[in-house]
């Protein structure tokens, strides 16, 4: 814990030297990136002699706040989740030497470099709190620090706009989770302490009440359907490091502030598992769905952050059914699903992101249809990109594929008992396979687009420096690990189950329920098969591949304006689901045997914050306008009859 300790103090201590780097010097720049990256390799390390100690480590210390004292605990639990944290954040700290630098943004540089670590270090605070106000404290830091990093561009009013829509979403879920502890305090003996796993009833009213405050709360931070509304925006205007760390990592607190709050109760109520499954159905299906209508590549990968969400919230309502109706192996199985999907969504999405901005980086758009055969110019890149792409999809043998099987035998157990399990438990099978199909079409379209078919003389690209290639490296390397070797990431993953189910409680391994060698065998293969035909398609010793035009319909020249588009390519699936995107496009009025030119566009609104959220506000602004105006009407006859009104009212009250 000493060591866990020090770590959090480097992080701090980089965020210190980042407002050093305001005139742009690099030396305070490398302080700050040495001093981060020591932190979090002195994390990783102490998560790691505290998971092979075998049991969780916890610290009390005394502090003048009110409300307890310093209480820290690491358990299996919160180690799944503190792993991809440090990492992430490391490669998002390397990946700004060359994404942003000071000696070119000096003041965002600083800015930026500032309060990174201070996110990362909020973060680690909030998976280890044992104390509900160092806990509340924490996320409190986290959230002011990730708004600060979202509108690092202040010239620019999208990230403006999309900080404080950001604000508004993150303190409406911090009032919720105000409210939960609150009510927790009445059920827990130790109000200054956060009850241990399995320590509460389920069965009353007031346990119901903290599961859906729970559920507001951190639905909010994880961004689950429809809570979804800050977070396309802020994943779009961030900086890409700060957007690979906010989706890969920041979003997971809201399903670790879950998992911790259901595995208080010994009995959980069905619905608590209906609601958590039906959620996470919603937020796959839907999160995809808006993913390929997108033409902003960043706000593609950010609604790809719902999707993913949703599937780690179908492993978790798996599980929660599982305790409901007994079922030991759907508990297993959609527990172990849900953490490691966390920890492979953190990998493979933080990949994406870090990629995407090397994109953007080096082209200056974010429109996708900006883009075409960059490959040529970014082939590191582009191989990055592809990798993440398939470990997204579930694909074999990436990580995707694993933690998504898993989340399926979970589902598959609840199949097998289907007169006793609800409709909506088997319906989910078809819904995460509808998501995995839509998922492989939208990262077609993306890497399509962007990386293949003809180059764009206006859009040449080139490939980043090494410390922006050296974390896509990394994490890449971390999705093919998973995917061929699942089986090292098991005794994590059952000492984090044994967490949350308590840690008396007796489960079934899940090395017995797993074929995790079955996966690694299919992996190893076909990793081979792509070895062999790599070297059967390598050119032979005085033998050239002659290199022509992409063929296209048998025309020789290449129009850009015939190419395919974002919204072309997915214009079928984008009507399939109208109901849900309500999509506006602008076509060609003209149909005459020779028409004028006229433009053609689609934008997808979002349905929560543009077509609900937005007019409610804007028509409660102009009822209050009114109403302000009839009630301040300047006349002093009217202010003397409130007051008599309000002393008349609390004379009624004390009389009671």
């Amino acid at each position: 814990m000493d060591l866990f300790l020090t770590a959090i103090g480097l992080l701090l201590l980089s965020s210190l030297a980042g407002i050093g780097c305001r005139r742009g010097s690099r030396l305070w720049s490398r302080t700050a990136l040495v001093s981060l990256l020591a932190g979090c390799l002195l994390g990783l390390a102490a998560v790691t002699l505290i998971l092979s100690a075998g049991k969780p480590v916890t610290l009390r210390l005394p502090w003048p706040v009110p409300g307890g004292g310093l209480s820290l605990r690491i358990d299996g639990l919160a180690a799944v989740f503190l792993y991809p944290a440090l990492l992430i954040t490391a490669a998002g700290g390397l990946y700004a030497e060359g994404y942003w630098p000071v000696t070119a943004r000096p003041g965002s540089g600083s800015w930026l470099r500032c309060f990174y670590p201070l996110l990362a270090a909020g973060i680690l605070l909030v998976l280890t709190a044992d104390n509900p106000v160092l806990f509340l404290f924490a996320w409190e830091v986290m959230a002011l620090a990730g708004f600060l990093l979202v509108v690092t561009d202040r010239n620019d009013e999208e990230p403006l706009r999309a900080g404080f829509i950001y604000l508004a979403a993150t303190h409406a879920g911090t009032l919720a989770l105000f409210g939960m502890f609150a009510l927790l305090a009445t059920l827990h003996p130790d109000a200054l302490l956060l009850p241990q796993a399995a320590s509460l009833s389920g069965a009353t009213t007031t346990a119901d009440a903290v599961f859906l405050l729970a559920l507001l709360g951190f639905g909010l931070k994880a961004g689950l359907m429809p809570l979804h509304i800050w977070l396309p925006g802020a994943h779009a205007a961030a900086p890409s490091n700060v957007s690979a760390l906010m989706s890969g990592v920041m979003i997971k607190v809201g399903i670790y502030g879950l998992l911790r709050t259901t595995g208080f109760f010994i009995d959980v109520p069905a619905w608590w598992g209906w609601t958590v499954l039906g959620l996470g159905l919603v937020s796959a299906v839907l999160g995809v769905a808006f993913a390929i209508a997108q033409h902003d590549l960043k706000r593609l990968l950010a609604f790809h952050s719902v999707e993913n969400i949703g599937i780690i919230l179908l492993g978790l309502g798996t599980a929660l059914l599982g305790r409901s109706y007994g079922m030991p192996a759907m508990v297993v199985l959609g527990t172990a699903g849900a953490l490691l999907h966390v920890v492979n969504h953190g990998l493979f999405k933080a990949l994406l992101f870090l990629s995407g901005g090397a994109v953007i980086h080096a082209t200056g758009s974010r429109r996708l249809t900006d883009y075409g055969g960059l490959l040529r110019s970014m082939p590191l890149t582009g191989l990055f990109f592809l990798g993440g792409a398939a470990a997204i999809c579930g694909l074999p043998p990436l990580n995707g594929f694993v933690s998504e099987w898993l989340v399926y035998l979970g589902l598959f157990q609840a199949a097998g008992h289907g007169a006793t399990t609800p409709p909506v438990a088997l319906l989910a099978l078809p819904g995460l396979a509808m998501t995995g199909g839509l998922a492989l079409l939208c990262f077609a379209k993306v890497f399509g687009i962007s990386f293949l078919g003809a180059s764009r003389p206006e859009m040449p690209g080139h490939e980043p420096p090494a410390s922006m290639l050296l974390p896509m490296g990394v994490l890449l390397a971390g999705c093919i690990w998973i995917g061929v070797a699942p089986a090292t990431m098991l005794p994590l993953l059952d000492r984090a189950i044994t967490a949350w189910l308590g840690g008396t409680a007796d489960h079934t391994a899940l090395a017995h329920l797993a074929p995790a060698g079955e996966i690694s065998r299919l992996a190893l293969l076909l990793l081979l098969f792509a070895g062999l035909g790599g070297l059967y398609a390598r050119p032979r010793k005085g033998k050239r591949i002659p290199i022509s035009v992409t063929w296209g319909c048998g025309c020789k020249l290449s129009l850009p304006r015939a190419r395919y588009s974002a919204s072309s390519f997915a214009e079928m699936i984008v009507g399939f689901f109208d109901w849900a995107l309500q999509t506006h496009t602008s076509r060609p009025t003209d149909r005459t045997p020779f028409p004028a030119r006229e433009p053609f566009s689609s934008h997808t609104p979002d349905g929560v914050l543009d077509l609900l959220l937005r007019p409610a506000a804007s028509r409660l602004v102009e009822t209050t306008g009114h109403l302000r105006r009839a009630i301040q009407n300047g006349l002093v006859g009217f202010y003397l009859l409130y007051s008599a009104l309000a002393l008349l009212a609390l004379l009624l009250f004390a009389g009671q």
